[in-house]
């Protein structure tokens, strides 16, 4: 998911990928010969680079790595779609002005010129790209990064493959055109095969042809596709997996010489290292519900804790993009490699530690102005799950507003909570299975690296420690969502230590009165109920302060 920005029928059998592209980890094997092309920071020198999806998460963290890292890149273009009244100059501004940008701004100030707006929208014949823009990008580009997306999980089936498949038809036909290109880097998903519960780093043929969908939809009026998008989609939770793999399977069948690697991140999140330890802007994925459940809002959802969460730092999955550009450029391979970027092989972690080491910091580092005390559970029942979801958010809700509403105030809990509802439906799929994601490539890759190049480009997952992540994934949260000062944290924990007291304090009358109904209807609990209560007032008694 990229989840951002964040995913098995059995019934393909082995033999049907045999035929498929090979696993390259072969063509990495060869640590001396891949030392010879230079670092990959020096691989940069003097390139110029063209990124879509540059104003989203992935593209964001993308741009200032290539910046900060790579010093020598002469030129990089972004394609920026003019969005509420902004042109693509004024976004670009705009996104250099995010804190990620900081220490860039501070030290190498001029390498933020390098950065150079293309007008365009990925949605649109020729992308949109006017064509002077075009002649330009076809004579300068080297390096591509193609990450333009809709990442919304529930998506119309017309508009994802107006963008995940005719997006990426146009920009490899413009590519195609680019007389000095050395590396297309193609962000996948590693969700887009989910209806496999073992994926490996090969392209899997789908049900149904790309050509046929695009041509299915482009044909038919949209009333009539949403009608046709479950049956289309099948095992797939969603339009999101169901176009990146259609896209993939176009890629393999159309990319003629071009120098394509794909890259497939599964849940994406904040950030590990630097310059910004723990830097997100966005609430998709788990980020909105985490956000939600340390505001009070939100307690319980369906989810499996025993199973894998496989989650990913962006910074992550980022120096492996500028890495496996480096690659391709460097083996000249007619093969199109593929790279699961994922954690469930080399570093594991459950729902269930996650969720624990998430309420640990949320409370740790409380939000400010917080409805209730963070606290929670999951469950896998999906009968316990719609009762719990009942009574600890829509219940709350309802009676809030209705006082609200009273007192003469504007109601939102209840929008909040479908908002919340719908998040957490986008999620359960992930959240109730687990997958075993091949990763050989991506270790592979590592090996084939200097020391330094290992330092500065690090993607080996294994090196992730959790519990300092996820403390800093909180905090970023808290900067960078909420906007919220760590000189604010000491407020915060008093008010939190208040809402624990009265947390616990609800929970003991909660179960006095169910206990004491319970009493009333049946003789035996009643005097359990009356002898309990005689102790209690003897023991009080003895109290010095009685």
């Amino acid at each position: 998911m990229v989840i951002q920005e964040f995913p098995s029928s059995s019934s393909s059998s082995s033999s049907s990928s045999a035929s498929i592209i090979p696993p390259m980890a072969a063509l990495h094997s060869n640590g001396p010969m891949m030392a010879s092309h230079g670092s990959v920071a020096n691989f940069y020198n003097g390139k110029t680079v063209f990124i879509t999806g540059g104003t989203g998460f992935m593209g964001k963290v993308l741009l200032e790595k290539l910046l900060r890292s790579c010093p020598g890149v002469a030129q990089i273009y972004l394609l920026i779609r003019p969005k509420k009244g902004q042109n693509a100059q004024e976004r670009l501004q705009q996104l250099l002005c995010s804190p990620l940008f900081d220490t860039l701004r501070k030290e190498r100030p001029n390498d933020l010129s390098k950065v150079v707006p293309i007008e365009g929208d990925i949605t649109q014949p020729e992308l949109a790209i006017s064509p002077s823009d075009r002649t330009t990008l076809s004579l300068c580009v080297n390096v591509v990064f193609h990450s333009a997306a809709t990442v919304k999980f529930d998506e119309k089936l017309k508009l994802s493959v107006t963008i995940n498949m005719l997006g990426t038809q146009r920009l490899v036909e413009l590519c195609k055109r680019m007389s000095n290109l050395e590396a297309l880097v193609h962000v996948s998903t590693a969700y887009c095969n989910c209806d496999r519960s073992q994926v490996k780093e090969v392209i899997y043929p789908p049900p149904i042809g790309p050509d046929q969908i695009v041509s299915l939809v482009e044909a038919l009026d949209e009333e009539l596709v949403d009608s046709l998008t479950p049956k289309l989609v099948g095992n797939r939770p969603n339009t999101y997996t169901f176009t990146k793999a259609l896209a993939e399977c176009w890629l393999q069948d159309n990319k003629g010489d071009l120098p394509l690697v794909i890259v497939r991140p599964s849940i994406v999140i904040s950030s590990m290292g630097g310059p910004l330890k723990g830097w997100v802007d966005n609430w998709n994925g788990p980020t909105g519900i985490i956000a939600a459940a340390g505001k009070g809002l939100f307690r319980t959802m369906l989810c499996d804790s025993t199973k894998k969460a496989d989650l990913v730092p962006v910074d992550t999955v980022i120096n492996l993009m500028i890495v496996s550009a480096w690659r391709i450029a460097s083996s000249k391979t007619k093969e199109i490699p593929i790279y699961n970027c994922v954690t469930g092989q080399r570093k594991p972690i459950t729902w269930s530690h996650f969720i624990d080491l998430c309420f640990k910091y949320l409370r740790m580092h409380p939000l400010s102005e917080i409805s209730w005390y963070p606290d929670g559970s999951v469950t896998a029942s999906r009968t316990m799950s719609t009762i719990k979801r009942c009574f600890l958010h829509w219940v709350p809700a309802y009676i809030i507003d209705s006082v609200v509403w009273i007192s003469g105030g504007k109601p939102i809990l209840v929008k909040v909570q479908s908002k919340l509802s719908k998040a957490a439906a986008c999620l359960e799929y992930f959240t109730m299975q687990e997958w075993e994601f091949d990763d050989a490539n991506v270790s592979a890759l590592s090996v084939s690296l200097s020391d330094a190049d290992r330092a500065e480009f690090c993607f080996d997952v294994a090196k992730i420690n959790w519990e300092n992540y996820l403390e800093n994934y909180i905090l970023g949260i808290r900067r960078f969502i909420f906007k919220e000062d760590t000189s604010s944290i000491p407020k915060a924990r008093k008010q939190i230590s208040k809402l624990y007291i009265a947390y616990r304090l609800l929970q003991v009358v909660s179960v006095m009165i169910t206990w004491h109904f319970l009493a009333l209807r049946y003789a035996p609990l009643r005097r359990l109920w009356s002898n309990a209560l005689r102790l209690l007032l003897h023991f009080a008694s003895m109290l010095p302060f009685v």
